[in-house]
């Protein structure tokens, strides 16, 4: 009996370091995901959508994002669901614009992680882009639009890149 509870208080000790460990590099996420987003320049990384209706949920190559700044908004993001219209140039498929000018409100969850909307004044593909981020980094964006069902994305919000 008491060979078990030392081997369960070394047992313990050992795995304390790891815990510690796994804890501070959770504390080191949470604080870089606050600080792109209290610094309002990050990029959203879409990995799947999930279009409204029929449709099924579709991965993504990565390849697909949503850039943000204090001055400006950049979609390159693709569309799968309903359109009302069409585009009149058939190049011009999916979600993809600049907007500077725009609405930007962040409201903090209770149990962390943010809801930030985003309302374009500038453009017609979007009326509305609804992120909703948690402390780990991990997101949903819905974007609803002038004429097209709404559609959300999941990814993650990360540092943007320095394009040259």
């Amino acid at each position: 009996m008491k060979n078990i509870m030392i081997a369960g208080l070394l047992s313990l000790a050992i795995s304390l370091p790891g815990l510690t460990s796994a804890q501070s590099k959770g504390d080191e996420k949470k604080a870089a995901i606050t600080n792109l987003i209290n610094s309002q320049s990050y990029v959203f990384i879409a990995q799947s959508s999930m279009p409204s209706g029929p449709s099924p949920d579709r991965q993504l190559n990565g390849n697909y994002d949503l850039t943000v700044t204090k001055d400006s908004v950049i979609s390159y993001l693709p569309y799968f669901g309903r359109a009302y219209t069409a585009p009149m140039d058939p190049t011009k498929g999916g979600i993809q614009f600049t907007s500077t000018k725009f609405d930007y409100k962040v409201t903090e969850k209770k149990k962390g992680g943010w809801t930030i909307v985003i309302k374009p004044h500038d453009t017609q593909e979007a009326n509305q882009l609804i992120l909703n981020v948690s402390s780990a980094g991990y997101t949903t964006l819905q974007v609803i639009g002038v004429n097209r069902q709404p559609i959300t994305f999941n990814g993650v919000v990360d540092a943007r890149k320095n394009r040259k």
